[in-house]
């Protein structure tokens, strides 16, 4: 079910999204060859914390398989949910960086790929495009258009550079709950999916693979 937000519950919502950007620009400042994944999530967690917030990720999941850190670090070849911990970072690696926060009963999340020091063409190309590519998506955000037109937008600006789109995971919309209806693929038709209203509210979130669109899960889920 798709729960329309008012203007009062966007402007909190706005608030939760203030200090998960804030964070990530913290999170950002400390990336660089050698620092460990797990420090990074310290300084998210400490910092969420002194903004009055609460760590979204940290416990969520069902019982017995709850992830157990404030953010999703994800390097390389990981397209998302990498459990932080004594990895340390490379120079020339890209590392997602993904955090929710909630404050006062309402969610944001977002997420941010980081170049660790000087990175090849390649990878600042797929950085490039990831990008431009979610600005496409969020053009379509329109009252009026379709979920589809958002997809289709994403895609097909990612496939003219030459990439994979991921098929198996996708945005989602979000509000009291982390996630909540409807899905938001990165990839579609035009005029399909669920018609886009005034006050929905979505995370756009582009994955986008220098390969095959296909992904597999490691042990550790």
């Amino acid at each position: 079910m798709i729960y329309l937000k008012s203007e009062s519950e966007i402007e909190k919502m706005r608030e939760s999204a203030l200090i998960v950007s804030r964070t990530l620009a913290e999170v950002g400042k400390h990336i660089e060859p050698g620092v460990q994944t797990g420090t990074l999530d310290r300084i998210a967690e400490e910092y969420i914390a002194k903004e009055g917030g609460r760590p979204a990720f940290k416990g969520y999941g069902p019982k017995g398989n709850q992830f157990p850190a404030t953010l999703c670090i994800s390097v390389n070849d990981e397209v998302v949910h990498g459990i932080p911990g004594k990895r340390e970072l490379n120079e020339g690696d890209i590392v997602s960086v993904d955090c929710g926060v909630e404050k006062d009963g309402y969610f944001g999340d977002h997420a941010f790929t980081f170049a660790v020091g000087e990175c090849d063409e390649k990878s600042l190309k797929l950085l490039k495009t990831t990008l431009e590519s979610l600005y496409k998506g969020i053009e379509q955000a329109i009252h009026g258009n379709r979920i589809g037109d958002m997809a289709h937008a994403i895609q097909t600006h990612c496939e003219n550079e030459g990439y994979g789109v991921v098929k198996e995971l996708v945005g989602h919309g979000i509000g009291k709950s982390m996630h909540e209806d409807p899905s938001v693929p990165n990839f579609g038709r035009k005029g399909k999916g669920e018609r886009l209203r005034k006050g929905m509210t979505l995370a756009v979130e582009p994955m986008i693979t220098m390969g095959s669109w296909k992904t597999k899960t490691w042990n550790d889920g």
